[in-house]
């Protein structure tokens, strides 16, 4: 099985545009856990511009759990506002951005409601 945290990642990168968040600007930077160094990806958004980098910069929100829950998420397998509310994913800085953000995760798969 392929990784499915590159896969994500590299389908935000061709997709360029997203109209879901045509009225999103600002930037998500992604801190995904899975030994050292930590991976970082930075999402930044305008209008609905999608651009995507491994910068370790500055963002409006900053996002930070494990490798295995990013991939549950990127495979519409967990969901990113239940799992903040377990604690198992942390947030510094917008929440609202998070909110938003979690629009271009695939949709929850039969059985898989509520993770």
């Amino acid at each position: 099985m392929a990784d499915a945290t590159a896969e994500f990642f590299e389908y935000l990168r061709a997709l360029g545009h997203e109209p879901l968040l045509d009225r999103v600007t600002g930037s998500v930077r992604v801190e995904i856990e899975n030994g050292t160094p930590m991976d970082r990806w930075l999402i930044t958004i305008d209008k609905g511009d999608i651009r995507v980098t491994h910068r370790n910069a500055k963002a409006d929100c900053t996002v930070r759990l494990h490798k295995t829950l990013f991939e549950e998420l990127a495979q519409g397998k967990a969901n990113a506002m239940a799992s903040l509310l377990r604690g198992t994913l942390a947030i510094d800085g917008n929440y609202e951005l998070l909110v938003l953000f979690q629009r271009v995760f695939p949709g929850p798969q039969a059985g898989a409601a509520g993770r």
